[in-house]
């Protein structure tokens, strides 16, 4: 199988940024659509992109499009496809549903009919009378937009946010997908010092260590398709031998974190060690209207509070005041900020040369960049 449809899904906002990591491992004839980057591959392929992709939420399988105004449709068209050479007899599959602006409108029917229709493709390959489902989890999902249903089959489980080293998050955590886009959207590289003055947990700036250093976000958790028998183990083996000699132990990063909350620090010192980044990033516990600025050159990204609840707006309003008195002065450091507070520009001080609107979770926020020189 070299000619597999694949499917990387993302948040609104960071499609571009996905497109752009499949370029760089070496993908083409890429299709961007909202909310997720169409490309082709082989089963090694599945294995690459669910190790490498940092932006990226799911990997999907693209199993068929057709058009489907009537569940008899639904049901030849989702029958069509070759589900043996994907399932195994003991294979859990579970049919998952969604429908928008479509005339089959009821989920629950559709993903009774698809399913219908899996099984009874399905044996006439196994000469069952009913599928155990004791195997690997394969999770389908029947996707109707304007009445054209997409088929597709997770490869990645649980997201691909989930890295494996954050064990306890804060109370307010940013996705580890959306910092690492926040990264690759700055003027930041390993060379130059990063600064995370309201660190939380320290997403970001681990995030920042496994892109300097090299680290496959993916390389310490499992995915559902590890355990799909159309998937060799030794593939597995491979590609996760090959994304560990490709780290680079030799660079020395300078990346720095603070905050006013001491189990902020503990948690965010927790994380990084997890990955065996403890000596990579220094936290510290010190409010950002104290921190020593020493370098000439540097960037900061940062996730500051919302000021989401009526008591905080103020002191997030001053907070934001004194960062900007802080901050803006710094004119060879660019400045990276993500808030749902629109008043951000004017109680920084200053309009940010681009604007970027993402979502950290359900919340609508921007993603406001203030330019320094760019990196020689």
């Amino acid at each position: 199988m070299k000619d597999i449809n694949l499917i990387a899904t993302t948040t609104f906002g960071l499609e571009a940024v996905a497109k752009r990591e499949l370029e760089a491992l070496g993908y083409g004839n890429i299709k961007v659509e909202n909310g997720k980057i169409e490309f082709k591959g082989g089963l090694d392929d599945i294995v690459k992109t669910n190790l490498w992709l940092r932006t990226v939420d799911r990997v999907l399988v693209k199993l068929a499009e057709f058009k489907a105004t009537s569940f008899e449709e639904l049901f030849q068209g989702t029958r069509a496809v070759q589900w043996a050479d994907w399932i195994p007899e003991d294979g859990a599959f579970i049919v998952e549903g969604k429908s928008i602006n479509s005339k089959l409108y009821s989920i629950s029917d559709s993903q009774r009919i698809a399913e219908k229709a899996i099984v009874d493709k399905l044996k006439e390959k196994y000469p069952v009378e009913w599928f155990s489902k004791s195997g690997a989890r394969y999770r389908i999902e029947v996707s109707i937009l304007k009445d054209i249903a997409t088929i597709t089959l997770d490869t990645s489980g649980d997201g691909l946010h989930k890295r494996g080293y954050r064990d306890r998050a804060g109370d307010a955590p940013i996705k580890e997908t959306l910092a690492a886009a926040m990264i690759l959207l700055s003027y930041w590289n390993k060379d130059r010092v990063l600064l995370d003055p309201f660190c939380g947990s320290g997403t970001i700036l681990i995030e920042a260590a496994m892109i300097g250093r090299n680290m496959a976000p993916g390389l310490d958790r499992n995915f559902d398709a590890e355990k799909w028998s159309i998937i060799s183990p030794e593939i597995w083996s491979s590609e996760r031998i090959k994304a560990r000699s490709a780290i680079d132990f030799d660079s020395q990063l300078k990346l720095l974190g603070c905050d006013t909350d001491k189990r902020s620090i503990l948690r965010a010192r927790d994380n990084a060690a997890n990955l065996g980044l403890e000596d990579d990033i220094a936290f510290f516990m010190k409010d950002m209207r104290d921190v020593d600025i020493n370098d000439e050159y540097g960037v900061v990204i940062t996730n500051p509070p919302y000021g989401e609840r009526m008591g905080e707006r103020e002191e997030v309003r001053k907070l934001y005041t004194d960062f900007g008195s802080k901050f803006r002065p710094l004119e060879t450091w660019s400045i990276y900020v993500i808030t749902s507070n629109e008043e951000f520009e004017s109680l920084y001080g200053k309009k940010a040369d681009r604007k970027r609107k993402l979502y950290n979770g359900r919340i609508k926020v921007d993603y406001y960049q203030f330019y320094g020189p760019r990196p020689k």
